[in-house]
């Protein structure tokens, strides 16, 4: 039983680990649903985590229809996360049609090399999901993060069993969104994945004493992984093992 962060700094990365998770999935602006990091936080992240790191590389808010442009910054940001020793990449690019889109991915996938590739929710969107995990398997992914086409890993868990069963090893299924310690017990049950993906956040209070009042938006706290959420799934799944 794995259990992997959703960490959108490096604070929340180091609190990941702190509270037992097996691996962290470095991110920023997760109200977007994730974006690739700074080469800064990336560079950090390495230098101060014992557990494997993987990076995501998603260059905007919105759809997975990329243009050349972005595949070019994609490219680059894979480059980064080779050059700088990261463990794996959380990827995923679609076509117009809704399919895998498999030139994309095959060439992001080849810049990666030797380093492990998650293909992210980009998975939710597609037209058939299970040609599009067999298009996972031809491409070398090792993992497809899911919430099994719903809102959350809960409400789609009956297609995550599916693509389990359909998967048979060949790469790991592992659902993510909504994913607490309230409930991955029971998602484990009902779906039989054995890794789970989850950002276990909470609002951070805001240490600034002076404030403006009229600009409340720029005031708050951040969101940050709380170790003790983290480690109560971590004990949990450790449980189950």
């Amino acid at each position: 039983m794995i259990l992997e962060i959703a960490a959108n700094s490096v604070a929340s990365a180091l609190a990941a680990q702190e509270g037992g998770a097996g691996r962290v999935e470095l991110c920023t602006a997760l109200e977007l649903g994730g974006l690739t990091p700074s080469h800064a936080q990336i560079a950090l992240a390495r230098e101060r985590l014992r557990i494997p790191l993987y990076v995501l590389i998603r260059p905007r808010a919105g759809d997975f229809l990329y243009d050349g442009l972005e595949r070019e910054q994609m490219l680059r940001d894979v480059e980064t996360c080779v050059a700088l020793g990261c463990d794996g990449v959380v990827l995923g690019a679609l076509d117009a049609e809704g399919n895998v889109d498999v030139p994309g991915c095959r060439a992001l996938v080849a810049a990666a090399g030797p380093l492990g590739v998650t293909f992210h929710r980009a998975f939710d969107l597609s037209r058939d999901p299970a040609q599009a995990l067999e298009d996972l398997v031809a491409l070398g992914c090792e993992r497809v993060l899911t919430s099994g086409a719903q809102a959350s890993a809960m409400e789609g868990a009956a297609l995550i069993r599916d693509l389990v069963v359909q998967a048979h090893g060949r790469l790991a299924v592992m659902p993510g969104a909504g994913v607490a310690a309230q409930n991955v017990a029971a998602l484990a049950v009902a779906t039989g994945a054995s890794e789970f993906h989850a950002s276990a956040k909470r609002q951070w209070p805001s240490a600034m004493r002076h404030r403006r009042g009229r600009l409340a938006d720029m005031e708050a706290g951040e969101l940050r992984s709380d170790v003790e959420q983290v480690r109560a799934l971590a004990d949990v799944l450790r449980a189950m093992a």
